[in-house]
C-alpha cells in the first residue's frame, strides 16, 4: 500500500518509507561489506539444539520471553523501512540455543539481551553470568542439560553489574544449594555498591527513559521493533540479586574452581562500573565480558547512566590484547556470538580498542579546536577501517551520541555559548518559537515542504516547538509523528530507531496505559545499604511541602547492629551514621530486616508495631509526618509532549 494510500485510510497508522529514506538504504547497500557472511557461520557454528522460538514462561504462564514475534526477520532482503545493515544485525541476533564454543565450554544464546557461558570443570559446570529473569536462566539451564547431562553447578560469575547479567542467578542455584554455601559466588570489586546503586536514586526516570531506548511497547514488525542491537530485546520475568561470596580485586588475581584456572583482569568504568574479564588457559578462551562486542557499545545510554571513560575502556582491550593476544584461540563475550582464531580475535580487539580511543582522541582534539558537541558529531567519521568493520557498527551505540557523552564528560551540558545558559524551558520556548514562525499554520506549511524533500531533522526540531507550544495542535502531532518514523526507518543504530519509533507512536496515540508501578523487589531491598535507603527517602522528598519542618528521627537495628539518626531540616534529609540525638522527636528499635518487609509492602508500620516488632519512644506520628512530605513517583510522564500535570 501507497503511503498516500496509507495515510488517507489512518493517519495515526505507521507509513512507508519515503523516497529519500529508500535511496539512502540503497546507498548503504553499496558502501557496506554486505557479501561477507562470516559472522552468519560464526554466530549458528556449534548448535546443538534449542526449544521452539526460545518461548519461556513464566508458572503463572505469562510469557518471559519469545522470538516468535520476530519471524518476519527470516526474510534475507531488508524492507524499506529498516536500514539494511540493521537488518543484518536484527538477523544474527535470532540464533537461539545452546551451542558449543570450544569443547567443554557452551553457551545459550538468544534466550536474552544477553548470554549465559557455561564451563566444565572437573566435576560440574561454572556459570557465567545469569541473565535477566529467573525464569529465562532456570531455561538455559534445562536445555544445557538435556544436551550434556545433569551436572552441578560449582560455581557462578558476574561479570559486571548490570543486571542482565545477575538477574537470573536464582534459576541456576536452588535455595539448598544457596544455604549450603559450598558454590562461590565470584564477581568483580564493588559488586554490590554499584549493582544496587546504579538504577536506584535516578530509577523512576531511567525506566521511562528506557522505554524509549529498548522499544518494549513498540509493536514488533518491520515498521515497528526489530531489535536492540545489543541483542534482540529486554527480557520479563522475575529478578533477584544473589550477593557475592568472592570479589576479584586485581588485574593477575587467579581462582582455581574445581580445576579449572582462571586469570583475571579488572576493567572498572568501561561498559559498567565494575567489570573484568578473563582467560581459561585449560580451553585457551577469552572472555571480555561487554566490552569487545559486535558492535560499538553505548559511552552514554539514552536511559541515563555515569557517562563510560572511552579512554580507559581503550586502554583495558590493549591491556587484554597485551596478557592474552595470541594465546587465546577463541573469544566470546556476554553478547553475540564468539570469534575463533588467534588472528582474528587478535584484530577484532585491536579495532576494537582503537574504536573507542579514536572516538576519545578526535572528539577532544577537535573540542579543543573550539567545537561544540553538535558540530563535533557532525564533523567526526570514522576511518574507512573501522568504518567496513561489522562489529565497529553504531547498532547500540553511534559515534553520533557517543562523541557527544565524551564531550560531556570532560566539559558538562553547557557549550560555553552564553545564549545556551538559560534558556526558556520547551513550552515557553515552543510558544516564542512559532509566534516568531508567523504562527501554527505558516510553521505546519514549512515543514510539510522540508518533509517532503526529506529534511526530516529540522522538521522534527521546528514541530516539537509547536507541539510543546500547542499539545493539542492535532496537525502538529501528526506531522512530527510521521517525521519521527522516518528518522527511525533510515537509523541505523537500534537505540536511536526505537526512540524516534516510540516517540511517534505516543504523539499518535498518547502514553500507553501501564499498571500501577510495583514495589521495590524484598530482595533488592536486602542487598541496599542503610545509607542508601535513607538516600531514596531522601530523593522521594518534596521540598517545597517540608518548608519550616524539622523532624529529628532515631533509628536502632537490632539484627546489623546499626544505629542511626535521620534529620529533616531545611528542607533537606540527612543522617548520621553510628549515633543517636538526646533530643529526638522519637526512636525506632526493629530488625533492618523489617523495614525491608515495610517498604516491600509486606506488611505495614502500624501493623508492626501492634505486633510488638517495633519499639517506639516519643512521638510515632512526627514519622507518620515525614512520610506524607514523601512524593509518589509515576510510572509515565510525558516526554514528546508538555507535562499535563504541574510539578512543584
Amino acid at each position: 500500500m501507497s503511503e498516500t494510500t496509507t495515510i488517507a485510510n489512518d493517519a495515526t497508522a505507521p507509513k512507508d518509507a519515503s523516497a529519500s529514506v529508500t535511496a539512502r538504504h540503497e546507498a548503504v547497500l553499496d558502501e557496506l561489506p554486505f557479501s561477507d557472511t562470516t559472522d552468519f557461520d560464526d554466530a549458528a557454528r556449534g548448535f546443538l539444539g534449542s526449544i521452539d522460538h526460545a518461548a519461556i514462561s513464566s508458572a503463572q504462564g505469562r510469557t518471559v520471553w519469545s522470538l516468535e514475534p520476530y519471524r518476519f526477520l527470516q526474510k534475507e532482503i531488508a524492507p524499506a523501512t529498516v536500514d539494511p545493515s540493521l537488518w543484518r544485525q536484527s538477523r544474527l541476533n535470532m540464533q537461539h540455543g545452546l551451542f558449543e564454543v570450544v569443547p567443554g565450554v557452551y553457551q545459550v544464546r538468544g534466550f536474552d539481551i544477553a548470554n549465559m557461558t557455561l564451563i566444565e570443570s572437573d566435576n560440574g559446570v561454572i556459570v557465567v553470568d545469569t541473565l535477566t529473569s529467573i525464569e529465562g536462566a532456570r531455561a538455559a539451564m534445562q536445555l544445557y542439560a538435556r544436551h550434556r547431562g545433569d551436572r552441578p553447578v560449582v560455581a557462578v560469575i558476574f561479570t559486571h553489574t548490570h543486571a542482565d547479567h545477575w538477574g537470573g542467578a536464582r534459576g541456576v542455584l536452588d535455595d539448598a544449594t544457596l544455604a549450603s554455601g559450598r558454590v562461590p559466588i565470584i564477581a568483580p570489586d564493588l559488586f554490590m555498591e554499584h549493582a544496587v546503586s546504579e538504577n536506584i536514586i535516578a530509577g523512576p526516570a531511567m525506566l521511562r527513559r528506557a522505554q524509549y531506548q529498548f522499544g518494549p511497547l513498540l509493536a514488533k514488525g518491520s515498521r515497528g521493533h526489530v531489535d536492540c542491537g545489543l541483542g534482540k530485546t529486554m527480557a520479563a520475568g522475575t529478578a533477584a540479586l544473589l550477593r557475592p561470596t568472592d570479589l576479584i580485586k586485581a588485574t593477575g588475581d587467579t581462582r582455581r574452581i574445581d580445576g579449572v584456572d582462571f586469570e583475571f583482569q579488572m576493567a572498572p568504568n568501561s561498559e559498567a562500573p565494575a567489570e573484568m574479564h578473563f582467560y581459561v588457559p585449560r580451553y585457551k578462551l577469552l572472555n571480555l565480558a561487554e566490552n569487545c562486542t559486535h558492535n560499538f557499545h553505548n559511552l552514554l545510554p539514552f536511559r541515563g547512566a555515569d557517562v563510560r571513560d572511552a579512554l580507559a575502556w581503550s586502554g583495558y582491550l590493549g591491556e587484554a590484547l597485551r596478557l592474552w593476544g595470541g594465546k587465546a584461540e577463541v573469544m566470546c563475550g556476554q553478547h553475540h556470538w564468539p570469534v575463533w582464531g588467534t588472528e582474528r580475535i587478535d584484530l577484532m580487539i585491536r579495532q576494537q580498542r582503537d574504536l573507542y580511543k579514536f572516538a576519545h582522541d578526535q572528539t577532544l582534539r577537535l573540542m579543543n579546536h573550539g567545537l561544540t558537541a553538535a558540530e563535533i558529531a557532525e564533523t567526526i567519521r570514522l576511518p574507512k577501517s573501522l568504518d567496513g568493520a561489522w562489529h565497529a557498527r553504531g547498532y547500540y551505540g553511534h559515534i553520533r551520541h557517543n562523541v557527544k557523552a565524551i564531550y560531556q564528560k570532560y566539559l558538562g551540558w553547557y557549550d560555553a555559548n552564553p545564549a545556551n545558559l538559560d534558556p526558556l524551558p520547551p513550552v515557553d520556548a515552543g510558544k516564542k518559537y512559532v509566534d516568531y514562525m508567523g504562527g501554527a499554520e505558516a510553521l505546519l506549511a514549512k515543514a510539510r515542504a522540508d518533509f517532503a524533500r526529506g529534511e526530516f531533522r529540522f522538521v522534527a526540531q521546528a514541530l516539537s516547538h509547536l507541539v510543546f507550544a500547542d499539545p493539542d495542535n492535532q496537525d502538529g502531532r501528526l506531522l512530527l509523528a510521521d517525521t519521527f518514523e522516518q528518522l527511525g526507518y533510515q537509523s541505523e543504530s537500534a537505540t536511536w530507531r526505537n526512540a524516534y519509533l516510540f516517540g511517534a507512536q505516543e504523539l499518535r496515540h498518547g502514553m500507553p496505559k501501564m499498571p500501577t508501578r510495583p514495589g521495590m523487589p524484598r530482595e533488592t531491598l536486602s542487598a541496599l545499604k542503610t545509607s542508601q535507603i535513607w538516600d531514596v527517602l531522601g530523593v522521594r522528598l518534596n521540598g517545597p511541602k517540608a518548608e519550616g519542618k524539622t523532624i529529628v528521627l532515631n533509628w536502632q537495628f537490632t539484627d546489623t547492629g546499626e544505629h542511626w539518626v535521620l534529620t529533616l531540616e531545611n528542607c533537606a534529609l540527612t543522617y548520621l551514621a553510628g549515633t543517636q540525638s538526646a533530643t529526638a522527636d522519637a526512636g525506632f528499635v526493629l530488625a533492618r530486616s523489617l523495614l525491608d518487609e515495610v517498604i516491600a509492602k509486606q506488611t505495614s508500620f502500624p501493623e508492626a508495631v501492634m505486633a510488638g516488632k517495633i519499639k517506639v519512644s516519643g512521638n510515632p506520628m512526627k514519622l507518620a509526618e515525614l512520610m506524607a512530605l514523601m512524593d509518589e513517583f509515576p510510572r509515565m510522564f510525558e516526554i514528546v509532549e508538555p507535562k499535563r500535570a504541574a510539578v512543584t
